[in-house]
């Protein structure tokens, strides 16, 4: 089986950026966001991660540009768009745009009702961001704690959540190696499918990350990596789908 494998394009007053543990303030620059998404797509990239992180974090939105890239690479490329998904009036804007999946994130941990009705609503064109310090979930741009991992997913499972993106916060763009007893663990307590998200740092990461593939952990999003140059994402494909 071959793993799915998003390029990350994370935005932050209009650049495309990194950071580290999630931390605001801790943001390198990249440039241009829609250059970033248009290099991964040139590079073969059959999905892109766009996230707004000032939607995430409450500092206002990146809405117009990230519309902008979808208008423009959506006919080439899967855009699966998260940060700050919290009401219908968010999620129906992303999905108009043209996203092909949209993250909920803090929603799921702050408004279970509405996000219920919006898994029943939109089925698979939902995903659940399940971002983890420990087996505590972080909520708001990871600034706060949003409860327990599994009693979350529990109620997920049961509302018919089809894709959890799994991020462990400590490790995320650390280039610390993935948190494979994590994805195990959540892959092992749901049908839902799993997408592997933070600390990816070497082709060897994907490789462990793709033997969980039986589990249904069948995708995950590439971020640090790529920009600083750890491998190249034609190579990354060249193990994702070999």
């Amino acid at each position: 089986m071959s793993l799915t494998l998003l390029p990350a394009v994370d935005v932050r007053d209009g650049k495309a950026v990194r950071l580290r543990q999630g931390e605001s303030g801790s943001e390198t620059d990249y440039g241009s966001p829609l250059e970033a998404a248009r290099t991964w797509v040139e590079s073969g990239a059959e999905w892109i991660h766009l996230v707004d992180l000032d939607a995430a974090f409450g500092t206002g939105d990146n809405r117009d540009q990230l519309r902008g890239i979808v208008h423009e690479l959506g006919d080439k490329v899967n855009i699966e768009m998260s940060g700050g998904v919290r009401d219908d009036a968010s999620l129906d804007a992303a999905l108009e745009a043209g996203a092909a999946r949209v993250n909920i994130g803090t929603a799921a941990l702050e408004n279970p009702e509405w996000t219920a009705a919006a898994i029943k609503r939109y089925g698979e064109r939902v995903a659940v961001g399940l971002d983890v310090r420990g087996h505590t979930l972080a909520a708001r741009g990871w600034v706060k704690e949003g409860g327990d991992l599994f009693e979350t997913m529990k109620f997920l499972d049961s509302v018919g959540c089809s894709r959890y993106v799994v991020t462990d916060v400590a490790r995320d763009g650390m280039m610390s190696g993935p948190n494979i007893a994590l994805l195990r663990e959540v892959a092992e307590r749901t049908d839902a499918k799993v997408t592997a998200s933070g600390g990816i740092s070497s082709l060897d990461d994907l490789r462990a990350i793709k033997e969980l593939d039986s589990l249904g952990v069948d995708s995950a999003i590439l971020g640090k990596s790529l920009y600083a140059r750890a491998f190249t994402l034609k190579e990354a494909l060249e193990v994702a789908n070999g």
